[in-house]
């Protein structure tokens, strides 16, 4: 398996001699978004690291459809093709992805992009600012456009759940909530229609995967929080959060560890939209 993470550094050090020592030529993706704020181009605009394309989450990284298919449904892989083919993406490529906020946006570029079959995606660990906090340069507009690539994807790299199977899966396997607490137990909901999570899951928010520096905690701590929570060696564990987005984060940490995730990329906004599916509140006994 390829290397997962990058250092600002090492990331420097690709850009300038074209091509990583254990992988093919750089691409870097820069995908800010925000529930709050998804439109990241004015950020991106301000100051990204030279190169970068940006990724519009909502529209390159999602289809739109009904609510019952989740705020955040895959993309039809022949867009996600287009959008990786304008980003300048060949076959062999090393694709670099950040974001400003710890990776938990740009965490679904690089899942998405592995589950269609590209090999060699990386994060920098600590996202934007690591950049910045080493002292490198950042360009200010657009970036140049890239010549556009010739990648091909497909869908189906990486396990995932759907709709129909991830009740069932959590009733005898590990199913893991990446959402903040509070809105596992049901004590707030602000976006989706109902409160609460899948029977079965287990709570375990994926901001507790990341230091205060926004770097993945190391692989023998994650390991021991996965097996607290109750993972087992070779097993796949299921995981899913609001929309799909700081799912394939928590997939992340999960891969890091040494696990296999298995993604439910509907999450909890498409199983809320179904009312005849159940719903639980408080906390599950693990």
């Amino acid at each position: 398996m390829a290397s997962i993470l990058t250092t600002a550094h090492d990331l420097r050090d690709a850009l300038a001699a074209g091509t990583f020592p254990d992988g093919g030529r750089v691409r870097v993706l820069d995908v800010r978004w925000r529930l709050d704020r998804p439109d990241g181009r004015p950020e991106y605009r301000a100051g990204h690291i030279p190169g970068a394309q940006y990724v519009d989450l909502d529209h390159d990284l999602a289809a739109h459809g009904a609510p019952t298919e989740g705020r955040h449904p895959l993309p039809p892989v022949e867009a996600l093709q287009a959008a990786a083919r304008r980003w300048g993406i060949d076959a062999g490529d090393t694709v670099v992805v950040y974001d400003d906020l710890k990776n938990m946006s740009s965490a679904r570029a690089w899942w998405l992009l592995r589950y269609a079959g590209v090999a060699d995606v990386r994060l920098l660990d600590g996202a934007l600012s690591a950049w910045t906090d080493a002292g490198l340069e950042v360009e200010e507009g657009d970036a140049e456009t890239p010549t556009p690539g010739t990648v091909e994807l497909t869908y189906g790299a990486l396990p995932t759940l759907e709709l129909d199977e991830v009740g069932v899966f959590a009733e005898s396997e590990l199913l893991l909530d990446a959402r903040a607490g509070e809105r596992y137990r049901g004590e707030v909901e602000p976006i989706d229609p109902r409160a609460g999570h899948i029977p079965g899951a287990i709570s375990a928010p994926t901001t507790e995967n990341v230091g205060g520096d926004g770097r993945f905690l190391e692989p023998d701590a994650l390991r021991s929080r996965f097996r607290m929570l109750g993972a087992e060696d070779g097993l796949t564990v299921g995981v899913y959060c609001g929309s799909g987005v700081t799912a394939a984060h928590q997939a992340v940490a999960l891969t890091l560890a040494g696990f296999e995730p298995r993604v439910f990329p509907g999450s909890w906004s498409q199983w809320s939209n179904h009312e005849e599916l159940p719903v639980a509140t408080g906390s599950e006994p693990r």
